[in-house]
């Protein structure tokens, strides 16, 4: 009866070992002052993965994250400030490189489309609510209207 409940906890050992020994790559940054380390923290939280898309560099882990956080070191430690390194990347690999685009003539769209769309909507919900309903009135023959009376005198009977 012991010998069952031994063999599982030993495979759920075995199949909880792998996971234990997985961890992420930390990248150490040897700075000369705070500031240059503060700066490093901002440009690769401000820059996108372009492999992940959905991560700043600091999150992701891809290799090519790995060697844009290795550039913008360099960058750093060359007293690159933060507009070169940023103009830098740009030039490199677009705007999609930033996390937040900048607001140009090219991303008006991107940035203001949502509060455009949100207004609609509420300008369009506010037409509808406010807009009495009409009631429609609909003339009857004379005919049709003795045809309807006689029906309701026919069903009271």
């Amino acid at each position: 009866m012991l010998l069952p409940v031994i063999k599982m906890r030993v495979m759920l050992l075995c199949i909880m070992l792998p996971c234990l020994s997985v961890s992420a790559q930390v990248d150490i940054a040897d700075f000369d002052n705070p500031n240059q380390h503060a700066l490093y923290q901002k440009v690769i939280k401000e820059l996108r993965c372009l492999v992940c898309q959905n991560q700043s560099l600091a999150d992701s882990n891809s290799d090519l994250a790995k060697d844009l956080r290795r550039k913008s070191y360099e960058m750093i430690r060359q007293d690159k400030n933060y507009d070169e390194i940023i103009q830098y990347m740009i030039e490199r690999y677009g705007e999609f490189v930033l996390y937040r685009p900048r607001i140009t003539p090219a991303t008006l769209l991107l940035w203001f489309s949502p509060f455009v769309i949100l207004i609609a909507i509420a300008g369009f919900a506010l037409l509808k609510i406010r807009k009495p309903r009409q009631p429609t009135h609909t003339k009857f023959s004379k005919q049709q209207l003795a045809n309807a009376k006689s029906l309701i005198d026919k069903s009271a009977l």
